[in-house]
């Protein structure tokens, strides 16, 4: 007998049915803490030429994590001043008229965008249309740097980028206490559902209330939650696209509340390193329907 329960673990936030993913409130307190540095250093050096700041985060098809962002924000002058998602296609022209308009009044502009951010024809702007990953998705190329040089070439600003890359989903000094607390009880919820005879579902969270922030755990079957990807609802969205709303805001915050503190040595983080135990393989390699490559391989 096999029981399967899965535990959710994206980053993303992009599943369905759960409240919220593990992961998620210690990736968007890194990045909301990030960009409140990344602004304070460009804003100490703006002067009258202007400057434009493009940071680049993960989520290729859902905004999650761009939105969350916006905690960065304590005024309405403070950065993020531009939030891209891939849910609000992006619109050129009007992107270009809130960055100069935002440099106009501040000398700076601090611009975040989804890895995914897509055109209003569907299309990802930084997809390499001729390279292909694993999966047969165009590879991106960079959405800050495209944005960059659009903000370059039509406004003739110093533009630079920042892509935060692995360090968002690793950077356990800046882990939220809540995220941390949720993932270890989603976990336990896993264990105990399997030995008391459950398969075939999922540890979901459920949010009880946000202030006080209480939650619990509760079960999903599997079959709801595979191929459906849960995006940032467009009434989360400012009527412009360009900023999360109070009820994102209200979504997201509890989500980050709580400080890890961390073992250390030597002034460092000590982190667990566990033996690695390679497993025989079994089976032959998965095959995809539908792609012809891999079938050939196979």
């Amino acid at each position: 007998e096999m029981r399967v329960v899965g535990v959710p673990k994206t980053i993303d936030n992009d599943l369905p049915h759960t409240d919220h993913c593990p992961g998620y409130g210690s990736v968007i307190k890194y990045n909301a803490t990030t960009v409140m540095e990344i602004a304070a250093d460009v804003g100490s050096m703006a002067t009258d030429d202007g400057s434009c700041c493009i940071v680049e985060v993960m989520g290729r098809g859902a905004g999650w994590i761009a939105a969350g962002t916006v905690l960065a924000k304590r005024r309405a002058v403070d950065a993020p001043h531009l939030i891209l998602i891939p849910e609000v296609p992006f619109l050129q022209d009007k992107f270009l008229a809130k960055v100069k308009e935002t440099v106009g009044a501040l000398k700076y502009c601090i611009v975040v965008v989804g890895e995914g951010l897509k055109s209003a024809a569907g299309e990802e702007i930084a997809a390499d249309r001729t390279k292909l990953d694993a999966f047969g998705h165009p590879v991106l190329s960079g959405a800050a740097e495209r944005l960059a040089d659009i903000v370059g070439e039509n406004l003739r600003l110093k533009t630079r980028t920042v892509k935060l890359g692995y360090a968002q989903r690793a950077a356990a000094h800046c882990a939220s206490e809540t995220d941390v607390e949720e993932a270890a009880a989603c976990g336990q919820a896993a264990v105990r559902a399997a030995v008391a005879g459950k398969s075939g579902c999922m540890v979901k969270l459920v949010r009880l209330q946000n202030r006080p922030y209480q939650w619990t755990t509760d079960l999903q079957p599997l079959g709801d939650i595979a191929n459906v990807e849960h995006l940032v609802p467009r009434e989360w969205i400012s009527e412009d696209g360009f900023l999360p709303n109070e009820k994102f805001i209200e979504y997201a915050h509890p989500l980050i509340e709580g400080e890890l503190h961390l073992p250390d040595a030597g002034g460092l983080p000590k982190f667990v390193v566990l033996e690695k135990v390679p497993v025989e393989k079994k089976l032959p390699p998965r095959v995809r329907s539908g792609d012809t490559d891999l079938v050939a391989r196979a």
